[in-house]
């Protein structure tokens, strides 16, 4: 009779130890990887809406040289207008223009800057001309406005040029 040898049994807890330790390193990559991905995901969304914002900016400031001769041509049809009923209809066909682009641009966000007795700040104003402080002017005051600024919420589209008071 031949004596049955029976095989050697591994511990019990080796193979359930090392699978453990696989399934613990899949589940952390799959974590790492998870977290990765939710990176990139929010990232190219901010790369994207920061492209779009741009590209609406740049739009934007390309109109607002528009907008500017719409206004200069109200003014200076201001005088003429009152002498001529010809004049007064083109001017009247301006302003709804004029009212149109600003409309549109106020829907995207658009507002100009109020600067005429603000201090002269150099993020939001650009000085292109001083005159004298003195009397009820303050030094740095903005005192007038040669072009109109811009902003979107709390960005600048483009300074506004203005006359500041200098001691």
């Amino acid at each position: 009779m031949s004596t049955e040898e029976t095989p050697a049994v591994p511990s019990a807890g080796a193979p359930d130890e090392a699978l453990r330790r696989e399934r613990d390193d899949l589940y952390d990559r799959l974590l790492r990887v998870t977290a990765e991905f939710d990176n990139y995901r929010r990232r190219t969304e901010r790369e994207r809406r920061e492209w779009s914002e741009a590209t609406t900016a740049d739009v934007l400031r390309e109109v607002l040289p528009t907008l500017d001769d719409l206004e200069r041509a109200l003014a200076a049809s201001s005088e003429a207008a009152a002498d001529s009923p010809s004049v007064q209809r083109l001017r009247d066909g301006v302003e709804i223009i004029r009212k149109q682009m600003t409309d549109a641009l106020k829907r995207r966000g658009v507002e100009p800057i109020d600067v005429v007795g603000a201090d002269f700040d150099p993020e939001w104003h650009e000085a292109v001309a001083h005159e004298p402080a003195g009397g009820d002017r303050r030094d740095g005051e903005v005192t007038a406005e040669i072009r109109r600024g811009y902003r979107i919420g709390q960005k600048l589209l483009r300074p506004a040029m203005v006359k500041v008071a200098k001691a």
